[in-house]
């Protein structure tokens, strides 16, 4: 088995490729090694990795975060050991019962229109950075659209240019609606 890596725009983030899917029902985000411990055998063995901050999982990849005083040179080699022990052994990325979609509810129309902008045209740019952009919510009354970043993107420093320059522009342009765009806390 051959895994690629590849940096992201945020230096505290690397991108893993194992060549094979790994969460095709939507992207997952943990934060804390308890929260992947109840979902993904994964992200839980990641976790135990000293440095290991936090752990992304997009269709086919897996971004790890390392913490401020890790060292990637240092670092890479136990991440990739533990992904291809993880992927040979024939476990389960994710656990069946494991899931974040809360109740669904129904949008009104420019929120539809909204989340099909993110689905269609922002949400695969930032893939590739290894990142997700999620909606949080919107104010019909200031205009005020509120998105919450994962992965790479997540404490990346160029991340609030990305939301000012790419996502807040686009938005803008095809929902008039959208006034401004901020990062949900």
């Amino acid at each position: 088995m051959f895994i690629q890596t590849e940096p992201t725009p945020n230096p505290r983030v690397l991108k893993f490729l194992p060549g094979r899917e790994v969460a095709p029902l939507g992207a997952r985000d943990f934060r804390t090694i308890d929260e992947a411990a109840a979902a993904s055998p994964l992200a839980e063995a990641l976790f135990s990795l000293e440095d290991v901050e936090g752990v992304f999982f997009g269709e086919d990849y897996v971004a790890v975060t390392r913490g401020d005083h890790g060292d990637w040179s240092e670092m890479k080699p136990a991440v990739l050991t533990t992904m291809m022990d993880h992927f040979i052994s024939g476990a389960p990325v994710l656990l069946a019962a494991s899931g974040d979609a809360g109740p669904q509810v129904e949008d009104d129309e420019v929120v539809a229109e909204i989340k099909a902008l993110l689905d269609s045209r922002i949400r695969p740019a930032v893939a590739q950075d290894g990142g997700d952009i999620l909606f949080d919510a919107f104010d019909r009354e200031t205009g005020v659209l509120s998105l919450k970043m994962r992965g790479a993107c997540a404490g990346c420093p160029s991340s609030s240019a990305t939301l000012k320059a790419g996502v807040e522009q686009m938005m803008k342009h095809y929902v008039p609606e959208v006034t401004r765009v901020e990062q949900a806390a």
